[in-house]
């Protein structure tokens, strides 16, 4: 089975709670949060997470440590281009397609900090955080490829439309970027069954087709909760 969870932020008890079966596949919405500092700690924990039962395959959100991230070795991993991080641990690449369980996804990592004034004021901010243009033009291509025809759609940051009316129903602070406009016109061009995302740090079903998701542990093809 495919589940899904949000960004995790280094929290390996969340993780650790987290009981599925052999052979399944958990996927997270982006800032992983594991490889930051290259620590042995670090690489200790990455060990144990790839010695896991079931794959962790994760996007990069806009927390991360890109350079560290580029270090892993390119792979071929269920039809697209990946990083293998150890043993059933993956980082899935942005604009790639996927086959998992016969169920295709296409996925897009990365996004715009929400404190990217900060960030930038404290030079901790990486522009790599934002899609380049040879990613976004390769996502496009791939979709091409698929003839539009995708069963899930999992990124880090929503379509515009989506993020516009959270922003109206939660108050939340954020601005709309030119990669929410870029999903907005993905998401007319495509058919899927449901698109998940996990920038926003919610629990929210906010229609058939688009899933906020946060702490929570949804089947992918269900929408069930499990955790």
């Amino acid at each position: 089975m495919i589940y899904i969870t949000g960004d995790t932020h280094g929290d390996l008890n969340r993780l650790d709670s987290i009981k599925l079966k052999k052979g399944d596949t958990l996927i997270i919405c982006g800032d992983f949060g594991f490889i930051w500092d290259g620590s042995a700690k670090e690489e200790k924990i990455l060990r144990q997470l790839g010695k896991k039962k079931y794959n962790i395959c994760f996007l990069d959100g806009t927390h991360e440590n890109f350079d560290l991230l580029d270090e892993y070795e390119e792979t071929h991993y269920c039809g697209g281009k990946a990083h293998h991080i150890s043993g059933n641990l993956y980082h899935l690449m942005r604009g790639q397609v996927y086959r998992f369980e016969r169920k295709k996804f296409f996925v897009m990592g990365g996004g715009e900090s929400p404190d990217i004034d900060m960030l930038f004021d404290n030079g901790a901010w990486s522009r790599r955080e934002f899609p380049s243009s040879q990613e976004l033009a390769e996502g496009a291509d791939n979709l091409e490829r698929h003839e539009c025809k995708i069963d899930y759609i999992i990124t880090h940051e929503p379509p515009a439309t989506i993020k516009n009316f959270l922003k109206l129903k939660t108050e939340l602070s954020t601005r709309i970027t030119g990669l929410n406009a870029y999903f907005d016109e993905m998401s007319k061009a495509c058919e899927y069954k449901c698109w998940y995302f996990g920038s926003m740090h919610i629990d929210k079903h906010i229609s058939t087709s688009h899933v906020a998701v946060f702490k929570k542990v949804l089947n992918v093809e269900t929408g069930e909760i499990i955790k």
